[in-house]
């Protein structure tokens, strides 16, 4: 009875450690010994003499996964509490699917080889999450340094899987040395502790003096960037588009000048009914509109969130993404980026990572036979939506500089956002409608996994947020000027476009692709049985 205390005791342990390591809020050191008391758990179960270890380990580290979860996620429950559930619970499930592999490959292989393979069978995973259709790379470790941007600067060089690996071998180090003090009190020495110490202390420094290391940059481009603070459950959609438009002249009217190069608008800001026609845009009485604003502004460009469709009449779906509104009547939707400048033809870029569940089902191809229209409720709308296969950024007519357009939930992943700097964006626009998550961490935390895109890439960035928080942040990872969550606001700032390249930028997750290819491999090893232990 004792014994089944302490398993829950390091599992508990683990989880909270995890959870309460996370931004914005958290105690960031947790996080080099979160995984401490489950791998010290493992050893317990592997030695004890009770049957069913293999069930015990993934019912306990499941435990540690989904307490972490639930701590750093539980505020998805403001859409639905069964899309909350669902998000916590299969994501716990993948976690602990990962420690029951570890367990499993330690009985067959080397201890040092095991931790190899956990690792990077961990960062597998994570490569993994930024990918597939079920995609929810929120709690990628190296997403805990988000507040931290003084210590992650070589970002510019390995992402967030190098936060990742760092996290992953200081709980590992760290756990020997504890493991060695408890069995072998007498020949334990001080110094095994300096080594750890210094694997924290070495990439801090590094990161100050690569701080140190960015170029000021001379030229400035002034930004308008508005916050509407619309409510999006009984407000925005009902809005016509162009009484949305009336409302942005009526607040950024006092802000805008000849000086003025960028403004920006949240997700959605124009989402009136379906929305707007991608194919009949051009002759749309709001395209019209804008042109007549920016007749006024020759040298501005007007960025804006806004919901396209098209419509399909035909008995039979025009493409998987398609929408049945009637009978033979199909739309599909977009959920886009629009640039307007004067007497120039407009550009659109249409968000390319979607909210499972909420503007894709994943799998669709296996699922929709199966399930229908049935999606997972995690917020927003439950409409699919249509994808853009490359990244596409807006020219400035007049100063030869160009802007990615990155719409919310894009803002996390990695290496999807180095496809806009490689395509020759000078600084970032993310586009975003935080309305859905309340006064919770959610908001929180989705701008402060931007500050991590910032450093990665060495981009300037400008977020217009609906409801949540606006901001403008240097290429180091520091917010310059925010403005406050649910208010309505305009946040008037200069940037300074870049067009170096990071090695982040050119090679993106190279760490995360070694990974799947190591942990492959150990893993033919160990079903092998070449390495067993005899």
């Amino acid at each position: 009875m004792f014994s089944q205390f302490k398993y829950l005791f390091f599992s508990i342990l683990s989880g909270l450690a995890l959870g309460l390591a996370w931004p914005t809020n958290g105690f960031t050191l947790l996080i080099f010994i979160s995984l401490v008391p489950l791998l010290y758990l493992e050893k317990l179960v592997r030695k004890d003499f009770n049957g069913r270890k293999a069930i015990r380990i993934f019912c306990y580290s499941y435990l540690s996964f989904l307490i972490w979860n639930l701590i750093t996620t539980w505020w998805l429950y403001n859409s639905t509490i069964y899309g909350m559930l669902f998000a916590n619970f299969c994501n716990s499930l993948f976690y602990s699917i990962i420690f029951l592999l570890f367990y499993w490959v330690k009985s067959r292989m080397p201890l040092r080889s095991a931790y190899i393979f956990f690792s990077c069978c961990w960062l597998a995973f994570e490569k993994l999450h930024l990918t597939w259709d079920f995609s929810w790379s929120w709690l990628n470790l190296g997403n805990v340094f988000s507040e931290k941007t003084n210590w992650i600067q070589w970002y510019e060089y390995t992402g967030t899987f190098g936060g990742s690996l760092w996290v992953l071998i200081l709980n590992i180090w760290i756990y020997e040395i504890i493991k060695s003090y408890h069995f072998n009190k007498l020949n334990f020495s001080i110094k095994k502790t300096i080594g750890p110490i210094l694997f924290i202390l070495i990439p801090i420094i590094f990161s100050i003096y690569l701080s140190r290391q960015i170029k000021y940059q001379g030229e400035k481009l002034q930004v308008v960037v508005m916050q509407p603070n619309i409510d999006p459950y009984n407000s925005k959609y009902q809005i016509s588009n162009i009484s949305s438009l009336e409302n942005f002249i009526k607040d950024s009217k006092a802000f805008i000048s000849n000086e003025t190069s960028y403004v920006i608008n949240p997700e959605t800001f124009f989402a009136e009914g379906y929305g707007e026609e991608l194919n009949k845009y051009k002759s749309s009485l709001l395209h019209k509109e804008i042109q007549k604003i920016l007749y006024d502004y020759p040298k501005l460009v007007f960025i804006t969130g806004i919901q396209f469709f098209n419509k399909y009449f035909q008995e039979k779906p025009p493409s998987l993404t398609a929408n049945l509104v009637r009978d033979n009547l199909w739309l599909e939707f977009y959920n886009s980026a629009l640039s307007e400048q004067f007497e120039k033809e407009f550009e659109v870029y249409h968000k390319s990572k979607l909210v499972v569940g909420v503007e894709n089902m994943p799998f669709k191809n296996f699922l929709k036979p199966l399930l229908g229209d049935v999606l997972i409720n995690l917020g927003g709308t439950v409409s699919s939506r249509v994808t853009q296969k490359n990244r596409s950024v807006f020219d400035h007519n007049h100063i030869s500089k160009k802007i990615a357009p990155i719409i919310c939930y894009e803002s996390i992943f990695g290496e999807f956002v180095t496809g806009f700097t490689k395509q020759g964006a000078n600084f970032f626009a993310i586009l975003t409608n935080d309305a859905w998550w309340g006064e919770t961490p959610g908001h929180k935390q989705l701008l402060s996994y931007s500050r991590l895109r910032a450093i990665e890439n060495r981009r300037d960035i400008v977020r217009s947020a609906n409801t949540g928080i606006s901001a403008i942040i240097n290429a180091r990872g520091e917010i310059i000027k925010k403005t406050k969550y649910n208010t309505k606001a305009v946040l008037v700032g200069e940037i300074s476009p870049r067009s170096e390249l990071t090695f982040y930028s050119i090679y993106g997750d190279l760490i995360g692709r070694w990974a799947i290819f190591i942990s492959g491999v150990l893993m033919l090893i160990a079903i092998s049985g070449r390495l067993k232990k005899i």
